[in-house]
């Protein structure tokens, strides 16, 4: 017996839940979060940056950077979607060079959270503190913003991340490894950005899981984050090309260091990205050098022309295109592969000479043995 079916009705989603929607897709765990709100401090021009966690990020995510500010006329939009400084025109995004730039970050971050600015500007006699909610200032029956103390710079609160996404709550529940991943964006982004200070601790905590001073060298922040064993095994390498337009600069391990992990960080136009292609292109290189089942650490940075990225390609920008990809991926490796050999031959060398003074002082104690009749 057939049973008829009729379509279902056509309906448009209302405002919340489509921005809720939205929202999950850019904000999917803590880190997400934080990585969003370190490029708005960075976009401010921020010398140091500061961030305090509980729960993995769930219950309290805190950063606060002295950089511009906010204006207070800019207060009541700052929260809604497709809100932004950066950008005017679609043509806009092929010359961008910050990080932001969709006006959807704390927007998304405002649907899933309960959200608390206090800035100030450089000229403005006094902070000011704005509450967020699904993108809109919270309406608590009192001025909002309301005029408060506060030094120049942006303090951003989130509280209970996901507080009304039960799924994706539980789905985040291990505190630990939320916190690791925070832990390793805020590393990444201190090691390229060493000129402006970083911290990183969590709530009740004196100590500081983090710490770099600004004005820093990227060899000084590896060598403080990463530990001396690594810093000490890296070679720079760097190239350019007037004819795709690019230039790259990195810090590799040489061809004798390896490690049970892969560690590649890979900065383009100064955004923190993967590159599938790219890391391919690296580990195939590597292997004619390195153990199998071992990996190099690698921390490079492309400069490319910005109308030839596009940055637009995934909600969370942590996945870019760039024109000539293949060309560019296959010049870099090719660069890098003559450091390695260069690298390589050189402690061979070093290796045959330190062998060739072991074995003739071994000679020399032999024959001298010889003679006195031991």
């Amino acid at each position: 017996m057939s049973v008829n079916k009729c379509p279902g009705v056509i309906r448009k989603l209302e405002e919340v839940v489509i921005n809720r929607i939205a929202a999950g897709e850019v904000i999917q765990r803590p880190a997400n979060a934080l990585k969003e709100l370190l490029e708005n401090c960075l976009d401010a021009g921020a010398n140091n940056v500061q961030v305090l966690v509980k729960s993995g990020g769930m219950k309290l995510l805190q950063i606060q950077d002295d950089g511009w500010g906010i204006r207070k006329d800019d207060l009541p939009i700052l929260c809604e979607r497709f809100t932004t400084s950066k950008l005017q025109t679609f043509e806009d995004l092929h010359t961008i060079g910050t990080y932001g730039f969709r006006g959807e970050a704390l927007a998304s971050i405002s649907h899933v959270s309960h959200l608390t600015i206090i800035t100030r500007t450089n000229d403005s006699p006094c902070a000011y503190r704005a509450e967020y909610s699904n993108g809109k200032l919270v309406d608590n029956g009192s001025a909002n913003p309301k005029a408060c103390a506060g030094n120049q710079g942006t303090i951003i609160t989130v509280e209970d991340l996901f507080y009304n996404m039960e799924s994706r709550r539980l789905a985040l529940k291990n505190a630990s490894e939320e916190y690791s991943k925070i832990l390793e964006v805020v590393t990444r982004y201190s090691l390229h950005n060493c000129k402006v200070g970083f911290s990183l601790k969590k709530e009740g905590e004196n100590n500081n899981d983090l710490r770099t001073p600004p004005n820093s060298t990227v060899a000084d922040n590896i060598r403080l984050l990463y530990g001396m064993q690594i810093a000490r095994e890296l070679i720079p390498s760097f190239c350019e090309d007037g004819s795709y337009n690019f230039k790259m600069s990195s810090l590799i391990s040489n061809g004798n260091y390896s490690m049970k992990k892969s560690t590649f960080i890979l900065f383009i136009n100064n955004r923190l990205v993967e590159s599938s292609g790219m890391k391919k292109a690296l580990d195939g290189i590597y292997s004619a050098y390195l153990p199998k089942g071992s990996h190099p650490f690698i921390y490079l940075s492309l400069e490319v022309e910005p109308r030839n990225v596009d940055v637009n390609v995934h909600p969370t920008k942590h996945e870019v295109h760039f024109l000539h990809e293949d060309a560019i991926i296959s010049i870099i490796g090719n660069s890098i592969d003559k450091i390695l050999q260069g690298s390589n031959q050189s402690r061979t060398f070093y290796i045959q000479v330190q062998f060739s003074v072991s074995f003739a002082w071994s000679s020399h104690i032999f024959n001298c043995s010889k003679i006195i009749g031991i």
